[in-house]
């Protein structure tokens, strides 16, 4: 990490300590403690990192805004930080302004689509729209004649169904049927239709391993002051080797989202080099919140799920994120397909070059 990213994931973390401890969000009684944190990473420029100076953003590089998703990750931010990371990057790509306020991103799953008609309004359905009911921004993915399109959409334009999702933050149905966009630009030459799929995965697999870490470091704490038998539980071997495999699970969740965020950075592009280790990171960051989340949850025994311990807010987001812009079964699938096509004397040098 270099000196000027190192200063962003410090800076990043004090609003988080300041505004949004783990603890204090989930003993607040109402909403009130959202809107100064929105406020200070706005102030911040965090939450237009993506987006070039020249459309009001900060132009922050790809990897000084994976390292503020993973540092989200670490507090579990119930906020729309990293869909509004994505909106402003699909929107800046597309040499579109960005709002401000809070935005998401649609589709968010790899079967679903929009289509762009030749009067210029949308059509089609999206599930599972992180956040959609909360902001005020949609932007989204369209295709035309076979072209793909960037789409600027007032939310309030769409028909939004509500459904709380895993974690309580929102994964919403939309329905786009009938809305004229409040912009639209075409796709750059270079990006696909799975590019927000991609950048998604990416992200998502970094909030995961920001997770991971910090339920890593409550569970050994916890196992370290939990007395049982007249002696702490992180003395008992059982214990000590659910904590080696939460351990093992995180630094594999981690180096994954590492090696895949570093990649799009240094490529500058989303093509098949990005493609393979997006796809192995996303499938590998899944299987570790699965696994991670277990463990932790086995570590603290009941207490974790109850609704004034802060374990759950973790847990739950790491299930919500795994399935977020394709979950691990839909990625191998992607993946194997993507190695099959290569064929057999490929696979080596393909492994050999990462």
């Amino acid at each position: 990490m270099s000196e000027a990213d190192a200063l962003l994931v410090d800076a990043t973390t004090r609003i988080f300590q300041d505004l949004c401890d783990p603890q204090t969000v989930n003993a607040a009684t109402d909403a009130a403690w959202k809107a100064p944190l929105w406020q200070a990473l706005e102030e911040s420029g965090l939450t237009l990192a993506w987006v070039p100076e020249e459309q009001g953003g900060a132009g922050a590089s790809l990897a000084d805004g994976f390292a503020i998703a993973g540092v989200s990750g670490r507090f579990a931010v119930p906020l729309p930080l990293g869909e509004t990371l994505l909106a402003g990057w699909l929107l800046g790509v597309a040499g579109l302004d960005s709002p401000t306020g809070a935005m998401t991103v649609a589709p968010s799953r790899p079967r679903d689509r929009l289509t762009l008609t030749s009067e210029g309004t949308l059509q089609g359905r999206a599930l599972g729209i992180p956040f959609a009911g909360s902001v005020e921004t949609i932007v989204a993915l369209a295709s035309q004649d076979g072209a793909n399109h960037v789409v600027h959409i007032a939310a309030k334009d769409c028909v939004i169904q509500s459904a709380p999702g895993l974690s309580g933050d929102g994964r919403d149905a939309v329905t786009f049927d009938g809305v004229v966009p409040l912009a639209i630009a075409p796709l750059p030459d270079g990006l696909g239709e799975n590019c927000l799929s991609l950048m998604g995965a990416a992200v998502r697999a970094a909030q995961i391993g920001g997770a991971l870490q910090e339920i890593l470091t409550m569970a050994s704490e916890y196992a370290q002051e939990r007395v049982a038998f007249e002696k702490p539980i992180a003395k008992f071997q059982a214990v000590q080797h659910n904590l080696a495999r939460l351990a093992g699970e995180t630094a594999a969740a981690v180096a994954a989202a590492s090696s895949a965020a570093d990649t799009i950075h240094t490529i500058q592009g989303l093509g098949d080099a990005a493609f393979f280790e997006v796809a192995a990171a996303k499938i590998r960051a899944g299987e570790a919140a699965g696994e991670g989340a277990a463990i932790a949850h086995q570590v603290y025994g009941a207490i974790g799920f109850t609704e004034e311990h802060i374990l759950h807010r973790f847990t739950q987001r790491l299930w919500a994120w795994r399935d977020d812009f394709g979950n691990e079964s839909e990625w191998a699938v992607q993946l194997g397909e993507f190695v099959a096509d290569g064929g057999a004397d490929e696979l080596w040098p393909l492994l050999a070059s990462r």
